[in-house]
């Protein structure tokens, strides 16, 4: 059967953002392959909840902050959980996207070299193109675009690999679980920037928006798996040819348009093209789909006819990208932003994680589309690792380890 891509790749195209390119690269360039089993579990982990996240939204025909609200035993609680959530996306993704458009900007001038605009003219050039794309609105456009750039960026970092050709016994290697000295933000940070939170809201709502009866299910699930596959393939090629090409090299990466200028004297100009050209989509990608979960929450959140919600879907997204432009050009370095939001994320997605789990087992809100005893287990596992990565990340911070 035909895969009908859609939702699935919005997810993709949201979790591979410079914060995910910005942290394999770091990863590889710091710890060779040692932690390429973390990318590997992110990438399992990612599909268990975004496979919840696609039955709530093309089978119970549920978005995830729709189920929130209407799961909360009175109106006050309601309403505080709306906030919270909605504050949480909000700031959160206004963060994401100053390291988006950054990221992209680095990309641009990865691929420009000397020639290459001031990075603030590219900043704002980006925010224009998310902000047109976000305001037109037209989900089937947006769908389109965002699979063209996915594609494109995986070709990219798919190519790049064949440049370095990494060491294959030190790569399977790296699927044994350990965490090597002073390697465990970094774990988490490579987990953080896959199993993506906002994704969550992302996934059920445009699930739901693509298919409006429970024929889609099926197709549902299996692109969902496929594209979030795909997607964490491309992590793992990012990770490699760092480690492949920079790793013990003793050159300073602060980001992946670093290690495409340090490979350039080695591989040639076509493998700082390829990085530059991946990077930049990925930073696209994530600039449109970061404003666009923020606005997918809200408008479950706060409800009302069609029209109010559309409305109310263009404010929000477009004030996410006006703010992340601003972050952007205030100065602060774009890799610290992308790496403290994905410390954050992997520190607080145990909790989330939870919340999902929570709402997937109410019988009454889903009726058939409930976890299964298997579908529990595994992402009661995923709760369970990712909170003890995050407990070990404070208890080490605190000098207890």
């Amino acid at each position: 059967m035909k895969l009908d891509f859609g939702p699935g790749v919005l997810v993709a195209a949201a979790f591979i953002g410079p914060g995910t390119v910005t942290a394999c690269t770091l990863a590889g360039s710091n710890f060779g392959f040692a932690l390429v089993w973390a990318l590997v579990f992110a990438t399992i982990a990612t599909i268990i909840l975004q496979d919840m996240a696609a039955r709530l939204g093309a089978g119970a025909k549920l978005g995830l902050g729709e189920a929130l609200m209407s799961s909360a035993p009175s109106v006050p609680i309601k309403w505080a959980v709306g906030g919270l959530v909605f504050a949480a996306l909000f700031i959160g993704n206004c963060a994401y996207e100053g390291g988006n458009l950054a990221g992209g900007a680095l990309g641009m001038e990865a691929l420009f070299g000397a020639a290459s605009p001031d990075q603030k003219m590219l900043v704002l050039l980006l925010a224009g193109i998310a902000g047109l794309v976000v305001l037109i609105g037209r989900y089937e456009l947006l769908e389109r675009l965002l699979v063209g750039l996915v594609l494109v960026m995986s070709l990219a970092f798919i190519l790049s690999i064949f440049f370095v050709r990494p060491d294959i016994g030190a790569f399977l290697q790296g699927l044994v679980p350990r965490i090597p000295d002073d390697g465990t933000l970094t774990a988490i940070a490579l987990i953080g920037t896959t199993i993506v939170p906002y994704n969550l809201f992302l996934h059920a709502a445009a699930a739901r928006r693509k298919w409006a009866n429970g024929e889609g299910l099926s197709m549902a699930r299996k692109e969902s798996c496929f594209s979030i596959g795909l997607g964490g393939l491309v992590s793992i090629l990012i990770l490699s040819t760092a480690a492949a090409s920079l790793f013990k090299s003793g050159l300073e990466v602060r980001n992946a348009a670093d290690m495409a200028r340090a490979i350039e004297p080695a591989f040639g100009e076509g493998a700082r093209y390829l990085i530059g050209i991946g990077l930049f989509a990925a930073g696209l990608t994530s600039a449109i789909t970061a404003p666009m979960a923020t606005a997918f929450a809200l408008t479950e959140i706060i409800g009302g006819d069609a029209k109010r919600k559309s409305r109310l879907f263009r404010a929000t997204a477009l004030s996410v990208v006006v703010i992340g432009a601003a972050i952007s050009l205030s100065g602060i370095k774009p890799v610290s932003l992308i790496l403290i939001a994905q410390y954050a994320n992997g520190l607080l997605l145990p909790i989330v994680a939870g919340f999902l789990l929570y709402i997937m087992n109410k019988s009454d809100l889903l009726g058939a589309h409930t976890n299964s005893l298997v579908a529990n287990i595994a992402g009661s596992a995923v709760v369970l690792i990712t909170f003890g990565l995050g407990l070990r990340s404070v208890l080490r911070a605190a000098g207890f380890m």
